[in-house]
């Protein structure tokens, strides 16, 4: 286990990481060291080939209640600032989310309490969702009067929800229940509070057993798929994927033990 001030990184088992937002006090709200350590955190995990499956969540009650508006830091810039001061400032906020999904290794986000804001914007920039049945989601930002849209919200919400939910969620910034974000496929489990972080290292260990390659061209499918022009377009990288994760050693080992009777 390593430790930075805001971050605990876990290895529980071979190839799977546990990545624990670590200001429990403040419901893991983001702040200026921990905006500086979640960018050199994610751009180590994305070069780390040992990595191969992670599970994002939050200590304590919550899983990130968005950026701390009370004590962010010397960086937080008030509304009379430059607007390309801001607008630099809210990209660095954007790219958490961006390089979370851009990351070779899938990212299961296991939400354990309040996700709001930029929590959730980390929440939907993850492959895969499960929360505890206390967790609960938001948008916040319109209720600030600022765009319901940020950090990625409007392209990924919609795509995972559908539009009029998503409208929803956005425009009112009411809170979701953890039972509501099931039943609108926010999340594909529900779990109890205590079972949660085990649920996603197993879901992890599941993944992290499988080919590295085969779960990296998998998960760049359907996020380039998601967005696909036709059919004819996603089949085109589908036949891709196939033809060069066929001819790996791996596949290969795999295909030797199915055809014996082994499937594990």
């Amino acid at each position: 286990m390593t430790q930075a001030d805001t971050l605990v990184l876990d290895r529980p088992r071979d190839g799977v990481v546990v990545l624990r937002l670590n200001r429990p006090e403040r419901l893991n709200a983001i702040n200026e060291a921990m905006q500086t350590e979640l960018v050199q955190t994610l751009s180590a995990l994305a070069g780390d080939s040992a990595a191969r499956a992670i599970v994002l969540t939050g200590a304590g009650r919550g899983f990130c209640a968005g950026i701390d508006l009370r004590d962010f830091g010397p960086s937080m810039l008030e509304a009379t600032a430059p607007a390309l001061d801001r607008m630099r400032f809210q990209e660095r906020m954007a790219a958490l989310a961006e390089g979370l999904r851009a990351l070779p290794a899938p990212v299961i986000a296991a939400i354990n309490g309040p996700c709001v804001g930029a929590g959730l914007a980390l929440c939907l920039a993850s492959d895969i969702r499960i929360c505890s049945t206390t967790a609960s989601f938001g948008n916040a930002a319109i209720l600030l009067g600022l765009s319901g849209a940020e950090m990625g919200m409007s392209y990924h919400l919609p795509r995972i929800v559908g539009t009029s939910v998503a409208a929803d969620w956005m425009l009112t910034g009411r809170t979701v229940s953890a039972t509501e974000a099931d039943r609108r496929g926010l999340v594909s489990e529900l779990v109890q509070p205590d079972r949660l972080t085990d649920r996603g290292v197993q879901l992890a260990s599941l993944i992290a057993d499988l080919s590295p390659l085969g779960v990296q061209l998998t998960k760049r499918a359907l996020q380039v798929n998601t967005d696909a022009a036709s059919l004819s377009a996603a089949l085109e990288l589908e036949n891709r994927n196939q033809v060069i994760s066929h001819a790996s050693d791996e596949a290969s080992a795999r295909r030797q033990k199915w055809s014996s009777g082994q499937t594990q």
